[in-house]
């Protein structure tokens, strides 16, 4: 983890970012959270609308489709992998303090944030307490009334008047669709990034985030062409000083160079992803018995 890449949590708040919800959406943007370096946490009740799915056939990379179990077992090991910690409870409710927000669960817990990515596809009557009308809309259903979640609520990369409240899902139909749901988790995560990075102090025309790895082969240049791509961003009128301005510019040189891997570490890198995959497969066993690594 890079300086610029120090958690908010640190003195103010138990998590960075909590996710209520771990299906496609919700650990895609954890995925994205979590490798950033922001203390993540999702909260999965073990209940995601994807388990009414019999059996997955387009979701990208699996040529002959996934089923859910071993789906959500991916999922849920590439969150942890990113630093995510994956907590099996129901969150109840979602409410402003005085620097964020309070998450209280079923089973008791409760837990501060300074940012809330709400990834549940049904329901929505956590978010309740924060206390906005227009959050839900009345409708009738075979003659009674009824209340759900907004879908228009939040903006198109998950904001919503709520400083540190994004929400993935539920969104439009963007949700009908596990890929496109996971898609846009990571969007939205993405959105989450950026605005950790402006706290931080990085001006709007850097905040933005990518997350790629690269070979190190293709990188150009030495630290001074990076100094300069830095500087030639940032506005006249930005008000941090120079010292705050150098120490901004050089963590996230630090960040940049790091996504540039050597061939070694792409070899490592691929072996390591080959194998964590097999702990998924079920070559060589009956179906719906996982492989174990070295069995004898």
């Amino acid at each position: 983890m890079s300086p610029d890449e120090t958690t908010e949590s640190q003195a103010e708040f138990d998590h960075d970012v909590v996710i209520v919800g771990g299906g496609p959406a919700g650990c895609s943007a954890g995925v994205f959270t979590g490798r950033y370096g922001l203390d993540t946490v999702i909260f999965d009740r073990g209940r995601s609308s994807l388990r009414r799915c019999a059996y997955l056939e387009n979701y990208l990379g699996f040529p002959a489709g996934i089923d859910i179990d071993t789906l959500y077992g991916l999922m849920h090991d590439h969150a942890e992998e990113a630093g995510c910690e994956l907590v099996s409870d129901l969150v109840e409710a979602v409410d402003e303090n005085e620097t964020g927000f309070t998450v209280t669960t079923q089973e008791g817990r409760t837990v501060t944030a300074r940012r809330v990515v709400a990834a549940a596809r049904y329901g929505g009557a956590y978010l309740k307490p924060l206390g906005d009308d227009s959050m839900f809309i009345q409708y009738e259903y075979e003659g009674e009334e009824r209340e759900r979640f907004n879908r228009d609520y939040p903006d198109q990369d998950g904001r919503t008047p709520f400083e540190g409240l994004y929400v993935v899902a539920p969104v439009t139909d963007i949700n009908a669709q596990a890929i496109i749901s996971a898609g846009h988790g990571a969007r939205v995560a993405r959105t989450v990034i950026s605005d950790v990075r402006r706290d931080q102090g990085y001006p709007d025309e850097i905040a933005g985030h990518w997350d790629w790895m690269r070979r190190a082969a293709e990188l150009e240049g030495d630290r001074d062409d990076w100094r300069e791509w830095f500087d030639d961003r940032v506005p006249d009128d930005c008000d941090l000083s120079e010292e705050k301005l150098r120490e901004l510019r050089e963590a996230d040189i630090d960040r940049r160079l790091s996504t540039y891997l050597s061939e070694e570490e792409v070899e490592a890198r691929t072996a390591r992803g080959h194998e964590r995959l097999a702990e998924h497969l079920d070559v060589g066993t009956e179906p719906g018995v996982k492989s174990t690594p070295n069995a004898e």
